[in-house]
């Protein structure tokens, strides 16, 4: 697939390529972005370039890994976020927002974008966020974005050799308004 740019009322998601490898380098040094994600670290300029050069072009022409960068009206970049297909219409969502950008809703603004473009031109099904137990900021926007929190898997992420729980959560087309691409049949509740 080739790639595609998203807007949105503040914000315009595009593919990141190596005119911006610089710019993911610098933001990627936040030690808190190197705490919660499972990038390397430290995270060196051959990290970015192979993100930037390799990573980001193989996932959009092997339709495996949909990269936006999140850029708002000043240009600057100010996050990154990846829908990864994980099994047949079942995306992960995954974002890191650059701290001098952090608490202006960006990348909830981001995510609802990506993800609705995902129900409707990808036939993504179900979206699923997970991030390690303790990452509020990454929580709070899952939340704002409307993702219903579904608990806790023991040992389930593995952040730079260790094994840590992480918080599960889905957002389904239905939770937008939108049609399936294939039908769902939710369990009966039982009173």
């Amino acid at each position: 697939m080739e790639p595609v740019t998203l807007t949105t009322p503040r914000l315009l998601l595009r593919t990141v390529g190596p005119q911006d490898t610089e710019a993911v380098y610098t933001a990627v040094q936040d030690p808190d972005i190197q705490r919660w994600t499972t990038i390397p670290s430290p995270y060196l300029p051959e990290h970015a370039r192979n993100f930037t050069e390799q990573m980001v072009p193989d996932g959009w022409s092997e339709s495996s890994m949909f990269t936006f960068g999140v850029f708002p009206p000043t240009g600057e970049l100010a996050g990154m976020l990846a829908l990864t297909m994980r099994s047949l219409g079942v995306a992960e969502v995954g974002f890191w927002t650059a701290k001098e950008h952090r608490g202006r809703g960006y990348t909830t603004e981001a995510t609802l974008a990506a993800v609705r473009w995902g129900f409707t031109r990808l036939a993504i099904d179900r979206v699923e966020w997970r991030a390690e137990v303790g990452n509020q900021g990454s929580r709070a926007v899952a939340e704002r974005a409307g993702f219903t929190i579904e608990g806790t898997l023991r040992s389930a992420l593995n952040n730079k050799g260790v094994r840590r729980d992480c918080w599960v959560g889905s957002l389904l087309p239905s939770d937008l308004g939108l049609p399936s691409a294939a039908p769902y049949l939710p369990t009966p509740s039982r009173g």
